[in-house]
């Protein structure tokens, strides 16, 4: 058992990779941006271009271009799966729960990973989103195969009972904790983003990849549960136009993937 002080020690801290911010198309910015403005609780941060930017301490976190003839993507094809947005702490995840029950969002899934725990829910345009927040790093179990992950169902009473109420505001400090793509081939997925990013694999599921550096759990995952042998993304469709690394050199405009998936520094 490799415990995660070790791993830690074998990792240069200093230069942290990290998700910086992800940009969406949609086709109706104004309905999109007010869903992560008032239900997911992003406020509006600067942007350029006539795009909407979202976040929490005034970092951004979230890029709107609007398009409304863009083409909305067939749901078997590569793209988005969802943007995983991370909560500063547990409490702040209860508390944007309580709010979520309260304005009565249509929560899609709540699970237990074991290294975090997990709200899932869409933007109105289908665009996955998950808010989640990390269990201590010393909680979490290490092998030579990497970290155990698991989905199990949330206990949601549970997490609940430490909210002192509805909390709507996302916290400063929260950032995009990882992104989640659809891919055609896993396998390529793996070998192009590790060598990519300079990542290690640090968990496999049926159908699934988890890829990270630095000893986190997953700073990008990719499946292929319903987009498996999917092409190239059409460039013009509603989705992902883009995601930011911190913490990792990658040449001039970044790089991008065979399904489209691009990757650039912030």
């Amino acid at each position: 058992m490799v415990t995660t002080a070790e791993r830690e020690r074998r990792h240069d801290t200093a230069q942290r990779l990290a998700i910086g911010e992800v940009a969406l198309r949609v086709r109706d910015l104004d309905r999109v941006s007010g869903f992560y403005r008032d239900a997911i609780g992003l406020a509006e941060v600067p942007a350029a271009n006539g795009a909407v930017g979202l976040g929490a301490g005034g970092l951004r976190l979230l890029t709107l271009v609007g398009d409304p003839d863009a083409r909305t993507p067939d749901a078997l094809s590569a793209g988005l799966f969802h943007t995983a947005f991370l909560l500063p702490s547990r409490a702040a995840l209860a508390g944007w729960l309580a709010h979520a029950i309260e304005r009565g969002l249509a929560i899609d899934g709540a699970s237990d990973h074991l290294v975090s725990e997990a709200i899932y829910l869409a933007d109105p345009e289908g665009n996955g989103i998950e808010i989640y927040a990390d269990r201590p790093r010393s909680a979490w179990r290490w092998d030579t195969a990497g970290v155990a992950m698991d989905t199990r169902p949330l206990d949601c009473r549970g997490l609940l009972a430490t909210a002192s109420g509805p909390v709507r505001a996302v916290p400063a400090g929260a950032r995009v904790g990882h992104i989640h793509l659809k891919v055609g081939d896993t396998i390529e997925a793996e070998s192009f983003w590790t060598a990519a990013l300079g990542m290690e694999v640090t968990s496999r599921r049926p159908g699934a990849v988890f890829m990270a550096a630095d000893g986190y759990h997953h700073h990008v995952a990719a499946n292929a549960w319903m987009s498996r042998g999917a092409g190239p993304r059409d460039p013009q469709a509603t989705g992902l136009m883009w995601f930011s690394v911190t913490g990792r050199d990658l040449p001039g405009d970044g790089v991008a993937d065979r399904w489209g998936n691009r990757a650039v520094p912030a």
